[in-house]
């Protein structure tokens, strides 16, 4: 197939769905088996397919086990950080699903009861996940190791039946015991919970000492006659997952999934962008925490029959910077999905690649990247050094799914640097103005997706139709990504950072991100997050916060050169004054550098260390340094 017949495969998916929505996801829809087909495709009030019956498990498990592929690997479970390596089948991981179903409806869990999963990277979490949705209970996975008071907002929220959880998780040399977080997030919460079910792990045991108490590996013994509970008929708009994401106002957002719509999209995706399907290997390198964990560990690869990845590790110091390079080549990885931010990882330790060169990719074909902007120099060193395509792509977690992507499966390789590349079939992006106007050719400004989202979408928050209601409100008829960016005439969309991440300097609106992928390109640079600090005269300056790539050869020097080079590239009017180089950046356990919190502190105002940081030394210890200057 010669290239412009490849690039037309994508013109021809593209325009068909902007021209044909209900025609383009009723095709889509028949990749799903469905106790009864739909036969309306779109509904304002009830989204895709809602007349459609089907069950999540149902479609990831039971019918490949039916079809006779019970004996092809669905899961393999591989630790580093726990010295663990399990594969687990079809039949299998259907039959360790199915006994965890049968222990949470011994427990009264039935359809429509929530269950909170605090759980580490281990299969018993996927296998919960799975079982929820097979009795259409919705499962909340709640980050494991988050701070108590976090989770007792998602248990009031959620007001979950059980909570299933673990004894420890394993944080790089880290071990986290989550007993006393549950115990304490349950006397924080105001509703109390029933039952806490607890797998006891080797490396930390857990005292069960509450009445609530249950050892998994005992219910599960006891309930080990009890009969595996059927898939449950669940309507296409029924509730399969509740996903907290931060919110505005300090309180969690509940983003729910629906059945229907997230099982027709996450095929789709699987298929045509990242080229999965039946006995291919594909590895999410996330936790199940997060939304690509829930889209792309759990549900995406195994809906198509594909092996999915459950690591558990780092990107390095588990136990170095080749672990990633061998996840891939010993679980014979087709297609590779991790952050920017891991691979900075890697590169600030190992920036001449050795261990890639001497581990190599094996059967690799490809490498995604997403959860934060992945700038041009990482990507370069990538492909440079792995000989593979590296595709940026971005989207959110209330989308659930890729949106702005080069299309691999459809052999749609083309991608420019510094973009995320062109709109996936079914999504119509604008760029608008504060006042909803179109932004000329090439200008910045709020990214939007036109109404009705496409299929695996969010149609609601839980219990909370205000705030959905919000992502609305700004552009009437667009759902509002919070992102800024820009177009260029070939349709390749620039995501740039979050709309408060545009800075106004003397008046001069002015993109951090452009900034930042500045100093990356920058020969001793590892990573960078620019931010808009106070300033009396300009209302608003930049300030770089920079780290150093391993055996920087003048790391005193860098500073200088970051700023030398931003006002060569953009001007005096950037006024990039101030650089710091520092030992790390705060981030999220999944990788976003957290630039409100450098904000704060560069503006000397009182912060707090929140939730989701990796390493809560990281921020007081740039306050320490900044201090000294």
């Amino acid at each position: 197939m010669t290239k412009k017949q490849h690039d037309q495969s994508y013109v021809d998916a593209f325009r068909h769905a902007a021209e044909n929505p209900e025609g383009f996801w009723a095709n889509a829809a028949q990749a799903i088996e469905w106790f009864s087909e739909p036969r309306l495709t779109y509904d304002e009030d009830k989204g895709w397919f809602s007349d459609g019956i089907l069950n999540t498990c149902h479609n990831c498990l039971d019918r490949h086990v039916l079809a006779g592929r019970g004996d092809a690997v669905a899961l393999t479970y591989d630790s580093p950080a726990a010295g663990a390596f399990r594969s687990f089948t079809y039949s299998q991981l259907l039959d360790d699903t199915g006994r965890v179903a049968a222990m949470l409806a011994s427990l009264g869990v039935s359809k429509g009861d929530r269950v909170v999963i605090f759980m580490p990277m281990v299969p018993e979490t996927a296998f919960a996940m799975l079982a929820c949705a097979r009795l259409g209970a919705i499962h909340s996975v709640v980050f494991g190791g988050f701070a108590a008071p976090e989770l007792a907002k998602r248990i009031d929220d959620a007001k979950p039946k059980v909570i299933l959880t673990a004894s420890c998780g394993i944080e790089g040399a880290r071990v986290i015991a989550y007993k006393p977080l549950v115990d304490e997030a349950v006397e924080l919460s105001l509703l109390g919970v029933e039952h806490v079910v607890l797998l006891q792990r080797e490396r930390l045991a857990a005292d069960l000492g509450h009445e609530r108490d249950i050892d998994w590996q005992e219910l599960r013994n006891r309930t080990a006659s009890d009969a595996m509970p059927a898939c449950v008929p669940l309507a296409s708009w029924e509730p399969l997952y509740i996903l907290y994401t931060s919110g505005t106002t300090g309180i969690p957002k509940g983003v729910v999934r629906d059945n229907g719509g997230h099982a027709v999209a996450l095929s789709w995706s699987m298929e045509n962008i990242y080229g999965i399907g039946a006995d291919d290997a594909f590895w999410a390198a996330s936790d199940v925490g997060w939304v690509v964990g829930h889209s792309y560990i759990v549900y995406g690869p195994l809906l198509v029959g594909g092996t999915t990845v459950l690591f558990e590790g780092k990107p390095v110091g588990t136990p170095d910077a080749g672990t990633f390079w061998r996840t891939i080549t010993r679980n014979k990885v087709k297609t590779f999905f991790t952050a920017p931010t891991a691979i900075r990882a890697i590169r600030k330790e190992d920036p001449q690649a050795r261990f890639l060169k001497e581990i190599g990719t094996g059967d690799c074909r490809v490498i995604f990247l997403a959860g934060e902007r992945a700038d041009p120099a990482t990507i370069d060193w990538l492909e440079r050094e792995s000989g593979l395509p590296v595709i940026d792509h971005w989207w959110q977690t209330e989308l659930g799914w890729p949106a702005i992507a080069s299309c691999f499966a459809m052999g749609d390789l083309r991608r420019k640097p510094g973009s995320a590349g062109l709109a996936v079939p079914g999504y119509k992006f604008a760029i608008l103005r504060d006042d909803g106007n179109a932004v000329d050719e090439g200008e910045s400004g709020n990214v939007v997706i036109r109404r009705p989202l496409p299929p695996g979408a969010f149609r609601t928050l839980w219990n909370n139709e205000a705030d959905f209601a919000k992502n609305f409100a700004s552009f009437p008829g667009y759902y509002e990504t919070g992102d800024s960016g820009h177009r260029d005439k070939s349709g390749y969309l620039y995501i740039m950072g979050r709309t408060d991440d545009i800075i106004n300097v003397a008046g001069h609106r002015l993109s951090t991100g452009q900034i930042e992928e500045i100093i990356a390109g920058l020969a001793d640079v590892n990573e960078c997050a620019v931010v808009g600090a106070k300033d009396p005269v300009k209302g608003m300056a930049p300030v770089a916060f920079i780290t150093a790539q391993s055996g920087a050869a003048d790391k005193g020097a860098i500073a200088g050169l970051a700023i030398s080079a931003v006002r060569a590239e953009l001007g005096a009017v950037a006024a990039l004054k101030t650089a710091y180089v520092v030992d790390q950046l705060p981030k999220t356990r999944s990788g976003k550098i957290l630039r409100n919190l450098l904000r704060k502190i560069v503006d000397r105002e009182p912060f707090s260390v929140p939730p989701t940081i990796d390493d809560p030394a990281i921020p007081k210890a740039i306050a320490a340094q900044l201090d000294e200057h």
